[in-house]
């Protein structure tokens, strides 16, 4: 399907060549052109960045935006969503920026089941300030704030999630964009807090392409609603090892969420799922 050119801005674009960001943009745009012609006006959809190379999206994109602090996505798009329940809130943010700083907002939206979408661009670096070392970076990763390589262990962001409560967890890569497509139609249409974790390559200051295309593979996605299954999946990969990396929806259930929407919700929920996900 053709994604509408009318949610792409006038805005420069200064993202690097060949950086991950532009097929996150790519499957975001072709997702709200679904969400559309299933009845979902762009109007009811808002976007909130943090501070880092990923934040640029929202400069990007023809929709409702709003620029954070860093690591202070989630409390604005709590904000918003509670503020009006109606609107899709889909937050954007980095490795660094969610994992670092925002950790903490993000295991509490996590266990408070907040309906809204976090989409983290993870390219394992802070790719911005030009390289520093991230709470995903690999142990050894060597950049301009550990020239001699990161003691710390990387931290298994997905276990974290699914330890704290999150209802839906799922993990993309930006060189399978229909999968990418897939997951994010599927969190954003998720009855309560979503999170996808997008791995993507930092061009300039760590390009894992060689690495990915390797280890990458899809899950069957048959026992989605199994925690225990979920955990081992997450403990696959640990950001870490050579071991396979999953890639997928790794758990999906229902569980009652901060709004609770079902009732002032103006687009029939069900309807529009069936439409998105009968052309996934």
């Amino acid at each position: 399907m053709a994604s509408d050119k009318t949610l792409i801005t006038q805005a420069q674009n200064t993202w690097c060549p060949g950086c991950g960001n532009f097929s996150i943009q790519h499957a975001f745009i072709a997702v709200v052109t679904e969400l559309e012609q299933a009845g979902i006006s762009r109007e009811k959809i808002v976007i909130v960045s943090g501070i880092g190379c990923h934040a640029k999206i929202a400069d990007y994109l023809q929709l409702n935006s709003f620029y954070s602090l860093h690591g202070r996505s989630i409390p604005v798009a709590s904000g918003i969503k509670m503020a009006n329940p109606e609107l899709k809130v889909i937050c954007f943010a980095g490795d660094g920026d969610l994992y670092a700083e925002g950790i903490g907002h993000l295991i509490h939206a996590a266990k408070r089941n907040i309906d809204i979408t976090v989409i983290c661009h993870n390219n394992r670096v802070y790719g911005l300030t030009t390289g520093q070392y991230t709470p995903t970076s690999p142990r050894g990763y060597k950049g301009k704030s550990t020239p001699q390589g990161s003691f710390e262990y990387p931290i298994n962001v997905l276990e974290l999630l699914l330890g704290a409560g999150a209802t839906f967890v799922a993990r993309g890569y930006t060189r399978r964009i229909p999968l990418l497509k897939r997951l994010f139609a599927k969190a954003i249409l998720h009855p309560g807090f979503a999170h996808v974790d997008v791995l993507q390559i930092c061009a300039s200051f760590f390009n894992m392409t060689s690495v990915y295309e390797e280890l990458v593979y899809e899950i069957d996605e048959r026992a989605v609603d199994q925690f225990d299954i979920a955990c081992q999946t997450a403990r696959e990969w640990n950001y870490n090892d050579d071991s396979k990396i999953p890639l997928g929806i790794l758990y999906n259930v229902g569980k009652p969420s901060i709004p609770d929407t079902r009732e002032r919700v103006t687009v029939d929920r069900t309807a529009a799922i069936r439409s998105i996900l009968d052309r996934a």
